[in-house]
């Protein structure tokens, strides 16, 4: 269980990683490529990229006591996810992406499949999450994630 509750946290921090808006607006579209190099740096197993995209203050909130809590956490959680994990985005669907203001809300279905390094057999995440972005000049892309929620995902 502690590793399904892990592997969702790591879901968590790169859900609503790419979505195509078909000719949308350029907030829309800046979101787009923010969520992509989340997503990217996930699968590189880049942690320096993936905590230079979340807000000095972010917060994750992954059930019951598993909250993260700015990027040394971050960091830390990270570290010991690719230490034995390399992950893949089999969906990322956005059901919802609402902006207002300098902040957009993002709601995403996912599926993350998780290979252990060891060679173990492989295992999928299906979850929602919620990420709250903001807009800050000193991110590589524009936008922080400065919180995030996950839960399971529905039943298809």
């Amino acid at each position: 269980m502690k590793k399904l509750i892990t592997f969702l946290a790591v879901a968590l921090l790169a859900t609503g990683c790419y979505h195509r808006h078909k000719g949308g607006n350029a907030a829309q579209k800046s979101l787009d490529r923010a969520t992509l190099a989340i997503r990217d740096a996930f699968e590189r197993g880049d942690i320096p990229a993936i905590v230079a995209l979340h807000s000095p203050d972010i917060v994750k909130y992954f059930g019951g006591n598993n909250v993260i809590v700015g990027r040394t956490g971050l960091t830390k959680q990270l570290t010991d996810m690719f230490k034995n994990n390399k992950l893949e985005f089999i969906e990322n669907k956005v059901e919802s992406t609402v902006f207002a203001g300098r902040t957009a809300i993002q709601t995403v279905l996912f599926t993350i499949k998780v290979t252990p390094k060891n060679g173990g057999q492989p295992t999928l995440a299906k979850g929602r999450s919620m990420v709250v972005y903001v807009r800050d000049k000193t991110s590589p892309t524009g936008w922080y994630s400065l919180r995030e929620m996950a839960q399971e995902g529905p039943e298809k």
